[in-house]
Parts: structure tokens; C-alpha cells; sequence
């Protein structure tokens, strides 16, 4: 089978899933992965001819998709912040926005903690809260490596992908099991971020339904009632264990922008700071104490 045919069955068996633009996205990302070449590659030589095996490979992948299982699952690793992250169920799968949240941590600390090239940077104590599959402090350890980092989880399972992953991009974190919602910790940090759960239960009919099946919903959802629940107990961790003049990050459900500055305020950060996504969505706020 040709490579411009499989692109078109592929399309065609997942219409019913996805439009044709992510249909063509899978494609390519599962032909990448099988075929090991480039996608603009594979947009040139839509006549090249695919092995039995590496067609059977494809065809194999495609049927899975077509249960819902997301491609990152399938070929169980993501790509975040030009870094190949192993996942699995039991993570959630790396998102745009949140290397968005990463790039900004490491230009405020490029910014602001080295004085001159000459000058080694000063050595930054950061925290992570909800690891999952630890794609934040593994990253923020490699691009800011003179950092000492630590990160949470109360997930055992997503602590063995997260040490999986800190061991193969060749990094070293410090992680503790543990839940925030009941953590005491003597050491300070001048830097605190989490992506804790903050999705509603009323706001999961917006949701595509292979998130649904396949993510875990411990690192996803909050109640109508209370979704600021980790966001309350990260801050009050924060107040006590960030370091004078640290720094607080979190990312934010789209919607609740306000109740969370209302809340940080009401706590008594300073200097808070929300930003938009590259999507134009409330999706970031950093805070100082």
C-alpha cells in the first residue's frame, strides 16, 4: 500500500472521531513513528510504497484510534518541550499549555536569577506539585540545570512513569508520594508550580470523550462545589514553604481566572499575574509572597 492511501483510509475510518485535519495529524504522527521519516517527507512521497509489516504496524495503530485511544498511548510516549516523555493510563498526556507554563518559569528565572554570563546563576530550589509524568520538573531541571528540583504526587503509579522519565532524559529530581492536601514539609522552595486537577464535573460534556475514557481522572477533575480545593491547599503550602521574594505558578481552568486571583489575594500574595494561552484563554497566574 501506498503512503497517499493509507493517509486516506486512515481519514476515512476515523471520520467518525475526528475531522479530516486531525485525522491527517494522526496519520503523520503514527507514520513518523512506524516509517521514521519527517512529515514533510511523507507529504512528498505519497506514492512511496509501504512494507507489509510497517502497513500492518499502521493498520494496527489505526484500530486502536478507532476505540478512542489517544496516539500518545498507543505509541506510549508524548513530545513536550522538544523532549520525548514516556505515558501511560495512569498520566496524563503533556499539553501545549503547559509547556507554555514551563517557558515562562524558565524566562523569569533566565531573567532574574542569572546576573551576567560571566556569573554562575544562583542555585533555585523549585517544587512541582502533581507530577503525573513529571513532563514540568524534568523539564525545568534539564533547561534550568543548576536547579535542585522536587516533585509530588500522590499517585505511586505516576511517580514510577515520572522517575522512568527523569532516568532516560538523564535528570535527577527528588520525588515524594505524598498528598498536598495533607503535606507538611520543612524545606523551602523559591519556586512553586503545579497543573493540579481543576476541570468540573459540569464541564465534562466540552471534553473529548478518548480523555474521558483514557485519562485518569484523579489528576482531572474537581467538584462543582469546590474547585479550587487543591488550589487553596497548594497556596497555603505555599505561604509557608516558599522562601521571601519566591514564587508561585499555577495553570488555571479558563474559567475560573478570577475566582483564583480573588482567592491568591485573599491569601495575601502580591504581584499576581495572569496570562492567556497562545488559544486566548485564562490558562496561567504567577504570584508572589
Amino acid at each position: 500500500m501506498k503512503i497517499g492511501e493509507l493517509a486516506a483510509h486512515y481519514a476515512l475510518e476515523l471520520e467518525p472521531l475526528y475531522d479530516s485535519s486531525e485525522a491527517k495529524t494522526l496519520f503523520s504522527i503514527a507514520a513518523e513513528k512506524v516509517l521514521a521519516i519527517s512529515s514533510g517527507k511523507l507529504i512528498m512521497q505519497k506514492d512511496l510504497d509501504i512494507s507489509y509489516i510497517d502497513t500492518q504496524k499502521l493498520l494496527s495503530i489505526l484500530n486502536d484510534l478507532q476505540i478512542g485511544k489517544p496516539i500518545q498511548h498507543i505509541l506510549a510516549e508524548a513530545h513536550f518541550y522538544g523532549l520525548v516523555f514516556n505515558v501511560n493510563e495512569n498520566v496524563l498526556i503533556p499539553r501545549p499549555e503547559t509547556e507554555e507554563l514551563v517557558e515562562w518559569i524558565i524566562s523569569v528565572c533566565n531573567m532574574q536569577f542569572t546576573v551576567d554570563s560571566l556569573t554562575p546563576p544562583k542555585k533555585l530550589s523549585i517544587l512541582d506539585i502533581g507530577t503525573g509524568s513529571g513532563c514540568i520538573p524534568i523539564t525545568l531541571k534539564k533547561y534550568l540545570p543548576n536547579a535542585k528540583v522536587s516533585s509530588l504526587d500522590i499517585s505511586p503509579e505516576a511517580i514510577a512513569v515520572a522517575k522512568q522519565n527523569a532516568r532516560q532524559i538523564g535528570v535527577e529530581i527528588n520525588f515524594i508520594e505524598a498528598d498536598i492536601l495533607h503535606f507538611k514539609y520543612e524545606e523551602k522552595f523559591d519556586i512553586i508550580v503545579s497543573n493540579p486537577p481543576y476541570i468540573r464535573d459540569l464541564e465534562k460534556s466540552e471534553m473529548h470523550h478518548n480523555v474521558l475514557l483514557h485519562e485518569p481522572h484523579l489528576a482531572l477533575f474537581v467538584t462543582d462545589e469546590n474547585p479550587l480545593l487543591f488550589y487553596k491547599a497548594i497556596a497555603d503550602f505555599a505561604k509557608t514553604n516558599l522562601k521571601p521574594n519566591g514564587q508561585l505558578y499555577f495553570e488555571i481552568n479558563e474559567y475560573l481566572g478570577k475566582e483564583t486571583i480573588k482567592m491568591l489575594t485573599d491569601k495575601g500574595f502580591i504581584n499576581i499575574e495572569l496570562r492567556q494561552d497562545m488559544q486566548g484563554k485564562d490558562r496561567m497566574i504567577k504570584a508572589g509572597v
